[in-house]
């Protein structure tokens, strides 16, 4: 189609030439008056025709230009953005981490024991047995059996070691079975951890009073757990069920879907 139209295209544009050229010999002093005035009526419109063309390529070539320079001005100002965002990110997580760890530091303050900081490092919480991995272990003083605390309250107890890490049984784990109070009543129990459902609070009686909304706590015997630590709060309190027991639901202080950091307490005597 192109090749169709390139002679009477090549043909235009040497006699658009031509004429401009003749217009301008013309137009020089003693060039004959109607055949000057002929010319230049026919050759003007021609020039003003090449003007605009070229005005319009200029244009369109600076309006290219433009978009070129702000495209790359954009993505400069997208990499700045991304890299900002990025440090506030940063500042924001490290403004979290301080406060955690100024929780961690008032509640190590308060204890009567010698504590061990430690930073949870795994979770196996979707495993049979619902444990954490912390990254303290023997050489750090960490041993079999010591409690696990957080700000929240009680974390589980440790189960295993090593040289540099220590896996915590958590109290959710149904092989948790810590000796317990409702910090209103005084009724005393055992708290059973119910694995992803609510801890139970075993072996209440039922002539006690015990309310939705009280506090659980250890109670301070069987001489793992010191008395007073936060287990959770009282859920349901029910005394349908036939027997000698009531049952009694607790919601767990602890949200270990979120723990970061921990305190294990050296509460066995050098």
């Amino acid at each position: 189609m192109f090749k169709k139209y390139l002679a009477v295209i090549v043909a235009f544009i040497l006699i658009a030439v031509s004429l401009v050229i003749l217009s301008q010999s013309l137009r020089r002093p003693g060039s004959p008056g109607i055949m000057k005035k002929l010319v230049f009526e026919v050759t003007a419109p021609l020039e003003q025709g090449i003007h605009a063309g070229v005005d319009s390529v200029g244009g369109a070539w600076r309006r290219y230009l433009f978009l070129v320079g702000l495209e790359q001005e954009n993505r400069e100002l997208r990499k700045k953005i991304a890299a900002l965002q990025s440090e506030v990110n940063y500042y924001r997580e490290m403004s979290l981490e301080g406060t955690r760890l100024k929780k961690i530091l008032a509640l190590e303050d308060s204890t009567v024991y010698p504590t061990i900081a430690a930073r949870v490092v795994g979770n196996e919480g979707s495993s049979p047995f619902r444990t954490i991995l912390i990254n303290r272990g023997t050489r750090d003083g960490v041993k079999d059996g010591l409690p696990v605390i957080s700000p929240d309250g009680v974390v589980g107890r440790v189960i295993e070691t090593s040289w540099n890490y220590a896996k915590i049984l958590l109290v959710t784990d149904y092989n948790s079975n810590i000796d317990a109070l409702v910090q209103g009543s005084r009724a005393q129990g055992i708290l059973q951890g119910g694995g992803h459902r609510l801890s139970r609070l075993k072996y209440v009686q039922r002539t006690e009073e015990v309310k939705v909304g009280e506090a659980v706590v250890t109670s301070g015997l069987g001489g793992m757990f010191p008395k007073g630590l936060m287990l959770g709060t009282v859920a349901r309190a029910d005394k349908k069920d036939p027997g000698l027991f009531q049952t009694i639901e607790v919601v767990p202080s602890v949200d270990f879907s979120k723990i970061e950091e921990v305190l294990v307490l050296q509460t066995e005597k050098e």
